[in-house]
Parts: structure tokens; sequence; C-alpha cells
């Protein structure tokens, strides 16, 4: 009889999506002692350009564990990088390492997790068009690049809208995963509610939550608080995504109005 495979280690990730709030969870999801994260929250295993599909689960395991150097062994290995969501290259693999991997997915506002995406890329100076612009040129400005995984790939920082397309996204996750196997959580109640957002991500994991006195201090999505947006931006926002925001009301009963 052949030896059986190792197990994976990664048994969780909170897998997307990006600007809502995955870097505040991560933190929180850290006070709890039976849990452990990358120091630098993002392992970019997944997404890594150099990731080979010929990789076992023993050799994916070796290059996550320099991100864990100081874990026992009875603790719950977890990912933080909101690309893998976004991609299905990356959902496929994860589903090839862990057909039993855990996913949380924050959800915030496709206009609003917009907004603080575009900003972001202002201030590291790698976007120099206003949104509006931005947004309606993005299927151009992206052309050519939808399996572009390297680390300044257009697709990383262009994608204002289609990281906001979250039916799709979703769809492909449960084409891979079941149901049970995914927690959906609203960015917003992260924000309200952190220690009850925790808790329920503590149950559907299946460890103890933080100790009482736990503090929740806010990281948040403010980490590139957006300008106060034009009415004009608003509406055309709105008006642009649209599709996206009406297919995730109509396939997966989310709506953002």
């Amino acid at each position: 009889m052949a030896p059986s495979s190792p197990e994976p280690r990664i048994a969780f990730l909170v897998g997307g999506v990006q600007k809502a709030g995955t870097s505040a969870l991560a933190q929180y999801l850290r006070a709890c002692p039976d849990l452990r994260l990358p120091a630098d929250k993002e392992a970019h295993v997944f997404d890594a350009p150099d990731f080979d599909d010929a990789w076992s689960t023993g050799d994916i395991d070796a290059r996550l564990a320099q991100q864990f150097p100081d874990a026992p062994g009875d603790v719950r290995w977890g990912d933080a990088t909101p690309f893998y969501l976004f991609h299905p290259r990356c959902v496929a693999r994860i589903a090839r390492y862990n057909p039993a991997m855990r996913w949380i997915v924050l959800l915030r506002d496709p206009v609003e997790r917009a907004r603080s995406h575009h900003h972001m890329e202002r201030q590291r100076g790698h976007e120099s068009l206003p949104l509006w612009l931005a947004a309606w040129l993005e299927p151009w400005r992206v052309r050519g690049h939808a399996d572009d995984l390297a680390r300044g790939s257009r697709l990383r920082r262009f994608s204002y809208r289609a990281r906001g397309d979250y039916a799709r996204q979703l769809d492909v996750l449960y084409a891979h995963f079941p149901r049970g196997q995914v927690l959906l959580l609203r960015s917003e109640r992260l924000r309200n509610d952190p220690a009850a957002c925790v808790r329920e991500a503590c149950t559907f994991l299946g460890v103890s939550p933080p100790p009482p006195g736990t503090g929740y201090a806010p990281v948040f999505v403010g980490d590139y608080p957006p300008a106060s947006p034009s009415a004009f931006e608003s509406r055309f926002l709105r008006w642009l995504m649209r599709r996206e925001r009406r297919a995730m009301r109509e396939r997966h009963g989310i709506a953002f109005d």
C-alpha cells in the first residue's frame, strides 16, 4: 500500500475580499490560542508567480513553514491573502491542496471597496487616474493580464471593478468547496461588532474564542481613508457596477443597497 499523503497544514483562510477588513480579522484571530497566522498576515503561496502546480502537499507546506517559525504542532495554521478568492486558479490550487479548507470571506459594498482600493494604489504611487475614469477604462487596462500573477501586475493594481464581482468569485468558490466550509461576514458588521464576528469565526473553525477581556482595536479599511466622493462619482460607479451588484443579489441573496 502506498503511503498516505501528509495532512495539509493550512486549515483555514481569510480568503477575501481585498479592502474589506481582512487585516483586522486576521489580527483579531491571532488572539485565539489555538490559531496561527503568518507574521506578515498574507502568505502569498497559492498566488505566487513561481507556484508549481506539480507541487505536492508536502512541498507547499515546506514553503509555508518558514512563515510559522514558532507554531507548535497542536495549533491550526491559517492564511489571510485576499487575492486567493479573486483568482479562479488560486481557488483550484487550494482545493487540490486541501479539499477540507475552511474559508472566511469578508464582503464590503463593491463601490466602497473600489474607492478604498483606488486610494491605496494612489498612495503607493501606482495610479494617476481619477477613480471614475480608471473604473471605466479597467477592461482595456487589464486586457491580456487575466492570468498575470506577477506582484506588480495590472490585474492586481487596477482590478477595481473585477474584484467587486463577488457573484463570480463565489460561484467559483462553491464549485470547489461545499457551502458549509464557507463563512460569509459583512465588513460593516466586523467594524461595528468585532467580538461577535470573532466568536462566529471561532465557532466555524472549531476553536475557542479569545479570552474574556480581549480588546479589538480598530484595524480596518480605514488604512487608506478615501476622500469624500462627488455625487457624480458615486452615481457613475454604482451605474458601472450595476450588473455585479444585481448578480450578487439574484444568485447569492446579498444586497449592498
